[in-house]
């Protein structure tokens, strides 16, 4: 009996491959030049951000990281801010030159053939980075500090290795482009069925599009007298206005002057004047809440000492409870100082219920403080200085 042939069983393959994670992070210090002498060795940290599943931050050193250098230089690290063991991986630091020029200092482990491989980082805490990474009176006349700010940018590239089982044609989906096709039908106006009248400028628009994006707008043309109206006359709002509203409503994002808009205001008391503040206003008045809520995200970086109490009258007017809620935080772990603001007395001259429920959030992370939930109290905070000549006592 003759031993059957052995059944051919097909080859099969697999494939390694090692590759970055990459994530960037954009630090911006304001206010260098209070920074300084606060000590060889003391550091500002970035907020962490996270790069292939590790949480990083970067570290200025102002008066530089050693002491041997006697301040010299200022120093930069970038930092493993969470628990990783033998974590690999590539960095760039980038100095920003912000006279526009385009001639940033760059230090870069990218694009470069490395003798020692990536650097490792072996614990929580490990750090890379420069001890001399400026000479700070070089630094101080140069392009990169302007307005007493500084810019870093930080690119991280986390090493990761994994057995790639794809096949070898993949079909890659686009991104979705609805917003953009709808963004077409309003600047074509194809189609249109209902015009707008702001201050004397006409929008065209189409009443389906706007009633499945808006309450108001559906009971408006479906629930409403104006369903037959061919021209609406827009009275409470500027033509830039209503125009950004148009392009949310049609491309679901925010117009160029809104969206890369600083977060520095130059007149905190202008605060309700900016565009920002009349979208809020408006997204309210249509029921918009993803408008809303992009708002509240671009309101919540311009919160400071002087401007959170106009903001928080803002946010309480038209409903920005996320918003609200930061403004009351803040202003309570900077209540002292938002005690001696203008904004303050703004409040209780035009808000005085809002001022009271300020008072009453203080009052209340007060009896937290004296149940352990604070390390320090928050009345105690007035302590500290006089506020407009008078000493606010803490409540027995």
């Amino acid at each position: 009996m003759t031993n059957s042939p052995s059944l051919l069983v097909s080859p099969t393959s697999s494939r390694s491959v090692t590759e970055t994670v990459n994530g960037s992070h954009k630090f911006v210090i304001q206010g260098y030049s209070l920074a300084k002498g606060m000590g060889i060795g003391k550091h500002i940290a970035s907020d962490n951000f996270t790069v292939g599943g590790y949480q990083w931050a970067i570290y200025f050193y102002p008066d530089g990281k050693n002491p041997e250098d006697n301040s010299t230089y200022v120093s930069v690290f970038i930092a493993l801010a969470s628990e990783g063991t033998d974590v690999r991986a590539l960095f760039e630091l980038t100095l920003v030159d912000q006279s526009g020029k385009g001639k940033h200092k760059v230090h870069s482990h990218f694009d470069r053939s490395l003798e020692s491989g990536p650097y490792t980082l072996k614990y929580r805490g490990s750090m890379w980075g420069y001890k001399r990474f400026f000479r700070r009176a070089l630094l101080e006349t140069s392009d990169f500090l302007k307005d007493d700010c500084l810019k870093i940018n930080c690119t991280v590239g986390v090493v990761v290795s994994a057995i790639d089982c794809s096949r070898l044609h993949s079909i890659q989906v686009p991104e979705s482009d609805i917003g953009a096709q709808f963004g077409m039908l309003l600047e074509n106006m194809e189609g249109s069925d209902v015009t707008f009248n702001v201050a004397g400028e006409k929008f065209h628009a189409h009443k389906l599009v706007l009633a499945a994006r808006s309450p108001t707008f559906r009971s408006k043309f479906f629930e409403g007298s104006e369903e037959d109206r061919e021209e609406i006359v827009i009275s409470d709002l500027e033509p830039k206005v209503f125009k950004a509203i148009l392009h949310f409503i049609y491309r679901d994002t925010l117009t160029e002057d809104v969206d890369s808009a600083t977060s520095s205001l130059s007149c905190m008391s202008l605060v309700s004047d900016t565009l920002t503040a009349k979208l809020l206003a408006a997204s309210d008045k249509y029921g918009l809440d993803r408008l809303r809520l992009m708002c509240e995200s671009h309101l919540c970086k311009d919160i400071s000492v002087n401007s959170v109490a106009r903001i928080l009258a803002l946010a309480d007017q038209y409903h920005a409870s996320e918003l609200k809620s930061i403004c009351l935080r803040f202003a309570v772990e900077n209540l002292a100082a938002v005690m001696r603001s203008d904004g303050f007395e703004y409040l209780k001259e035009n808000f005085p219920a809002l001022q009271s429920e300020l008072l009453k959030t203080v009052a209340g992370c007060e009896e937290d403080c004296s149940s352990g939930g604070k390390s320090r109290s928050v009345w105690a905070q007035l302590s500290d200085g006089d506020t407009n000549s008078r000493r606010v006592r803490q409540r027995t």
